[in-house]
């Protein structure tokens, strides 16, 4: 069974750092794009970054320059490195992988076939 599994995240003050991270198996990880989306308490969903088997990168406006995907294909695992953090930040982070024929990545929260459970990040003073 695929399941990405996060851990990372915590309670943190405005301009801290934190790293995600997400291991994905049951899969082969290689071949698939993955991506970090975040749902801040109140409001919808939204794609924070991705990125795909070639390691093209999107990143949202909101967090260009301050967050940082990366991979690590021998270990199954999608890192976000968070700098910088604001409270604006403050949201459940999940991590997401797409299906078959996933090797780019999409702006689509649709075309994320399997998700995980979630991690809280909150940034307060």
């Amino acid at each position: 069974q695929v399941r990405p599994v996060e851990s990372g995240g915590g309670l943190v003050q405005p301009g801290d750092s934190l790293k995600l991270a997400c291991v994905a198996s049951g899969f082969p990880f290689n071949n698939r794009a993955m991506a970090w989306f975040r749902r801040p308490p109140g409001k919808e969903r939204e794609l924070v970054a991705a990125i795909s088997t070639d390691g093209k990168i999107y990143s949202a406006d909101s967090v260009r320059g301050r967050f940082t995907i990366s991979r690590d294909n021998p270990k199954n695992t999608v890192y976000l490195q968070m700098n910088s953090l604001q409270f604006a930040d403050t949201a459940v982070y999940t991590c997401a992988a797409r299906g078959f024929y996933g090797a780019d990545y999409s702006t689509l929260y649709s075309d994320y076939n399997y998700w995980g459970r979630g991690t809280q990040v909150t940034v307060s003073s």
